[in-house]
Formats: C-alpha cells, sequence, structure tokens
C-alpha cells in the first residue's frame, strides 16, 4: 500500500477556483484563465511507495512547492485527494490533521527555519516538545540524532555559531527525532553552496539507507533529483509530464521538454552497469585448453580473454603469452595461468565507478552478479561516450591485481604455435565448448 497518494490534484488560486479547474478540464490552456484564477497544480496524480525517495522536479514556478504543501494539508486541493497512510486529509476535522502533520509528517525547510533563541538541542527537541514529549527523553532524542547528522558536540550551541551547512543539519535533525513515518523536504539543500551540498545530499543517502524513511524531495536541480531519487516526477507549468525512475527519464523521456532538460545531466553519475552492459562474448571456462582460448584471442584480435568455470563463475583472464608458452609446454587446461584481474563491476555500479577497472583490461569490464557469476560486460567505448572528458583516472592502475597486458601477439606467431603443437593437443577440441 502507497503511504502518499494524489489523485488529479488541482491547487487554484483566485475567487473562482472551481471555474478554473472546470475549463482545465475541458482542455483550456491555463495562460488563458489567469483572469479567473492562478493554477499552480494541475490534475496532478502519483503514489509514493514505503520508504521510497520520491523527488518532484522542476523550474521556478512549475507548481512543485505548491504541490508538497498540499501533501502535509497546509493548502486543500482545489479538486482531487491527497491520501496519507489511507486518510484523505482534505476530509479530515481540524484535530485529526493536526495529530497527522505531529505523528506522520514532518518537513524540512529551504531556509532552516531554527528559533534564533533556543540552542540546537532545542531547536532539534522542538516537535517532540509540541508533542508534550519529557524532556530528558526529548533531550535524549535530540542529541541521539545531533549525533546522526554529523553534529556531535554542538548541541548547546545557538543557530548564528553555525554555517548554513551545520543549520540544515540542525533542520534535519529535528525533522528525524519526529520520529513520522514521512519527510517531506522543500528545496532542503538549495541555499547551500555546492560542496556544502553535496555533502548534505551524501549524508541523507547515507542515512536513507539505515531508517528507510519515506521521503519526499522537491528541488530544481536535475543532478540532485538523479543522485537522491528512486523516481522522479517532472513537472511544467504546473502538470506532471513523467514519472519514472533517473534511468528512464535519462533514456527515455517523455517528451522534448523532459528530453532538453536532461541534456546536459551527468550521465556517468545516473546510468549503471546494469544500463549498458553487453553479453560477454569474449569467454571461454577453465576446462577449455590453451588451444581454444588462443584461436577466441585470435578472432577478436585480442591479447586476452576471460574465463569463468562450467557455471559461468567469473575466474579471472589468460593472455594470448601465457596461452602460448602454456600450449609450447604440453598443457591441456587453463587452471595453472588463470591470473586475477580487475574486480568484476557489480550491475548497480555506476559508469563514473567503472573508469578506472576499464584502464585496467584490454577486454571490456566484466559485470558479476551476487553469485559471481558473468552477466555481461560493459565496453570502454560505452564508458567514453558517457564520460565525455572525464578521463583524470584513464592512468590509473592496479599493479597488484591487473595482468601485464601488451599489444595482442602477431595472429601469424599464433597459426605457427597451433600447428606446432596440434599433433600434441589430442583429444583437445577447438570449437570453443564451453564460450558464450
Amino acid at each position: 500500500m502507497s503511504v502518499v497518494k494524489a489523485s488529479n490534484v488541482y491547487k487554484v488560486f483566485g475567487k473562482r477556483q472551481n471555474e478554473v479547474v472546470k475549463r482545465l478540464e475541458e482542455g483550456a490552456d491555463r495562460d488563458d484563465l489567469t483572469k479567473l484564477g492562478t493554477a499552480a497544480v494541475i490534475d496532478a496524480s502519483f503514489e509514493v511507495e514505503p520508504g521510497e525517495i520520491f523527488v518532484v522536479m522542476g523550474l521556478s514556478g512549475s507548481g512543485k512547492s505548491t504541490l508538497i504543501r498540499t501533501l502535509n494539508g497546509l493548502w486543500a486541493p482545489t479538486a482531487g485527494s491527497v491520501e496519507v497512510l489511507g486518510t484523505d486529509i482534505a476530509k479530515v476535522d481540524a484535530p485529526t490533521l493536526r495529530k497527522t502533520r505531529s505523528e506522520h509528517v514532518s518537513m524540512v525547510f529551504q531556509h532552516f527555519a531554527l528559533l534564533p533563541h533556543r540552542t540546537v538541542r532545542d531547536n532539534a527537541a522542538y516537535a517532540l516538545e509540541i508533542r508534550g514529549t519529557d524532556k530528558a527523553e526529548r533531550d535524549k532524542a535530540a542529541d541521539r540524532w545531533l549525533k546522526a547528522v554529523g553534529l556531535d558536540g554542538w548541541a548547546d550551541k545557538y543557530p548564528e555559531q553555525l554555517s548554513g551547512g551545520m543549520q540544515q543539519r540542525v533542520g534535519l535533525a529535528r525533522a528525524l527525532a519526529a520520529e513520522t513515518d514521512i519527510l517531506l523536504m522543500d528545496e532542503a539543500f538549495s541555499a547551500l553552496d555546492p560542496l556544502i551540498r553535496r555533502e548534505m545530499q551524501e549524508q541523507l543517502v547515507d542515512l536513507q539507507s539505515e531508517l528507510k524513511k519515506t521521503i519526499i524531495f522537491i528541488t530544481h536541480d536535475l543532478n540532485e533529483a538523479m543522485f537522491l531519487g528512486d523516481r522522479i516526477a517532472v513537472m511544467r507549468n504546473g502538470r506532471i509530464v513523467q514519472v519514472g525512475t533517473p534511468e528512464e527519464i535519462l533514456t527515455d523521456p517523455a517528451n522534448d521538454y523532459v528530453a532538453q532538460f536532461v541534456h546536459d545531466v551527468d550521465r556517468a553519475r545516473v546510468l549503471t552497469a546494469s544500463n549498458v552492459m553487453e553479453k560477454a562474448r569474449q569467454v571461454v571456462t577453465n576446462q577449455n585448453g590453451p588451444r581454444v582460448a588462443l584461436r577466441s584471442m585470435r578472432e577478436s584480435n585480442a591479447s586476452a580473454i576471460y574465463v569463468t568455470d562450467r557455471h559461468r563463475k567469473f575466474l579471472g583472464g589468460v593472455s594470448d603469452r601465457d596461452c602460448i608458452d602454456h600450449l609450447r609446454a604440453g598443457a591441456t587446461t587453463l587452471d595453472e595461468i588463470i591470473k586475477p584481474i580487475v574486480t568484476p563491476a557489480s550491475p548497480d555500479d555506476l559508469l563514473i565507478d567503472l573508469f578506472l577497472p576499464s584502464s585496467e583490461t584490454p577486454l571490456p569490464v566484466p559485470v558479476t552478479n551476487d553469485e559471481e557469476h558473468l552477466v555481461g560486460v560493459v565496453p570502454r567505448a560505452t564508458l567514453l561516450a558517457a564520460l565525455g572528458n572525464q578521463t583524470g583516472n584513464d592512468e590509473q592502475s592496479n599493479e597488484e591485481t591487473s595482468l601485464e597486458w601488451a599489444a595482442p601477439v602477431n595472429t601469424g606467431v599464433i597459426d605457427q604455435v597451433l600447428a606446432e603443437t596440434d599433433d600434441a593437443a589430442g583429444a583437445e577440441t577447438a570449437d570453443r565448448k564451453g564460450a558464450f
């Protein structure tokens, strides 16, 4: 069951609100109705699941801040309904609405909204004080959450003694101390400097991994939305034009407006290995011998090939030079020359984190699942296309785990070695049995 559900929500300001809604439902443009009223939110519908970070993103005037105020009952919708934990908050009486806000919904504001005459501890405990919680208990809770947001030792200070970023952390601690099911964050980080803003975003993600709160986050910053959101609702002129995961919005925009909006987003920090990986082709099993591996490398003009076991568990890689030496020595398996290779990526790894592994192997970056099975590869060309000019890590390497890669051995040399050892190959087949 969804935690928050908005169904066909309209919010119109003005004296003829119902007429504006009716005209909008008939297909009128809101710009043609300004003399009747201002339509801030138009026919908005979405559901927010438990433990989800749901981001509402849009430019100034898109209606996102108006929308969030209908979610906690600050403004009643002109039409439609808003359900919080199954209760339509537009239809409840004032005491029930106050109880819903107190027990189930907390809010973090853009401009901190701290009380300057109260200490940091008292600010963090304010919601509990309003609720009537005993002072010792609320102080204990405030100190715990101040520590959680990185303000341990600052409880006795006053807001004016804190930086902007620290004040916002107090606001976050206050919301968390209320122990509510839902956290509303209205442009919570937009007033902060870029570096502090990034720190707060990362801290929110870290806290969410433990707390599993239901968070509705309002922002005009696309990269912030992509970084934080499990799903994103894009608003324009009062309407929600697309709801989807960051990957869906980035790779399959609903219209030209969304496509233009996401054009300059840092794709490497949004797309994951699973979004772009391809089927692994340069692979043999450890049961295949060096002859099979050499033939595969010759055909793909590669200096190495990946090795798995018969169940596709990733084992590492072998080089063409090691295979040649091994074949001349009469060996028929690969086990003795399999070397550890760059640590495989997981399907959920961001592309930005694959650039260094890509520099450690001439092959596409391997991707393995939780069972260590090879499920795909990410070609270097795909990474370069996503990363653009971000090549700072390309010169790094991991000397302990990477193979000594070099240019592929000349195909003529490989043919000669295969011919020389053909009689000794015995029953070894060259049909790449077990390769995929």
